[in-house]
C-alpha cells in the first residue's frame, strides 16, 4: 500500500513531541481534562497513554489492534459506569490532535500532499477511529445489556425468597406489586426449590400483596397447582379484602388446592406445632 507519509517517520515525530501532544490534546478535550484522574481512579484508566497507544495503532493501519483495544475499553467503560460523554469527546480530540500534527509534521519534512493523496490519507485515518469508535460503542452495549441481565436475575431471585423455618417447611413471604413476569419468576423459584430442598410444606404469605390483577391471580392458582404436583402441601396466609373481592368476582378458589389461614403467625404456630 501507497503510504503518503512514512509511518515510521510520523511515529518517531510524535513519540519525540509527545508532551507537546498531550498538551494540545487536553487544550481540546475541556471537559475531559479536569476528570483524567477521576477516570484513571476509577477504571484504572489512563487516557493519556491509552490515547498515544490508539494513534500509534492508527497511522501503523494496524485494524485489528484497533478493534481489539475499542473492545477492551467498551467493556471497562461499561463496568465502571463511566459517562460516555467524555469519552466521545476524548476521541474527537484525539482525531483533531492528529490531524494538527500530521500538518505539522509535513510542513516540518517541507512536504505538501497533492489533493489524491490527501483525500486517501483522510479515508484510512478517520476510517480506523470510526472503527474504534463503533466497535467500543457495541462493546459499551453488550457488556452493559449482560450487566443488567445479571442483575434482573439477581432481583428476580430476591423478589421470590424462599425461607427455610425447618428442613421441611419453608416460607414464600411475598410482597409488592406481582406482574405476569413476576408470576412466572414465582412458578420457576417455587418449582425448583420443592425439588431442591425437598420441601413438605411451602408457607406462601400473600399478606404484603396489595392488589392481583385477574391473570396473575390466575397465575398463582397454577404456582399452588405445581406445588401439590410436586407432592408439597400449599399453605396460603394473608389474603388481603382486595384480593379476595377479585378472586370471588373472577370464581377462582385455592381451596381445593391449599390450607387457608388468616395470618403468618397462624400459619407458623399451627403447622410448626405439628
Amino acid at each position: 500500500m501507497n503510504y503518503a507519509y512514512d509511518a515510521k517517520a510520523l511515529k518517531d515525530y510524535l513519540v519525540e513531541n509527545r508532551q507537546e501532544f498531550e498538551d494540545k490534546l487536553l487544550s481540546e478535550a475541556v471537559n475531559v481534562r479536569d476528570k483524567i484522574e477521576y477516570i484513571h481512579l476509577i477504571g484504572n484508566i489512563n487516557l493519556l497513554e491509552n490515547a498515544h497507544l490508539l494513534i500509534l495503532y492508527v497511522i501503523e493501519e494496524r485494524e485489528s489492534e484497533v478493534i481489539e483495544f475499542a473492545k477492551k475499553e467498551g467493556e471497562i467503560w461499561a463496568k465502571f459506569q463511566l459517562t460516555l460523554a467524555f469519552k466521545l469527546e476524548w476521541l474527537h480530540a484525539i482525531r483533531r490532535t492528529l490531524w494538527m500534527f500530521l500538518h505539522k509534521f509535513e510542513i516540518k519534512n517541507n512536504r505538501q500532499s497533492n489533493t489524491d493523496n490527501f483525500y486517501n490519507l483522510e479515508s484510512r485515518i478517520n476510517n480506523q477511529i470510526d472503527q474504534f469508535l463503533n466497535c467500543f460503542f457495541i462493546s459499551y452495549s453488550e457488556f452493559k445489556d449482560s450487566l443488567i441481565e445479571e442483575q434482573n436475575r439477581i432481583v428476580e431471585h430476591l423478589s421470590v425468597p424462599i425461607i427455610p423455618v425447618t428442613t421441611k417447611t419453608c416460607v414464600l413471604p411475598l410482597t409488592g406489586p406481582i406482574d405476569a413476569k413476576r408470576a412466572r419468576v414465582i412458578m420457576e423459584k417455587v418449582l425448583t426449590e420443592i425439588s431442591y430442598l425437598k420441601i413438605q410444606t411451602l408457607i406462601i404469605d400473600l399478606s404484603g400483596v396489595a392488589e392481583m390483577e385477574p391473570d396473575v391471580i390466575d397465575q398463582l392458582k397454577k404456582v399452588i397447582d405445581g406445588t401439590v404436583m410436586m407432592g408439597c402441601k400449599a399453605i396460603i396466609s394473608g389474603l388481603r379484602p382486595e384480593v379476595v373481592k377479585n378472586m370471588i368476582l373472577l370464581g377462582i378458589t385455592f381451596e381445593n388446592q391449599a390450607n387457608i389461614v388468616a395470618s403468618l403467625e397462624q400459619a407458623l404456630k399451627d403447622y410448626l406445632s405439628r
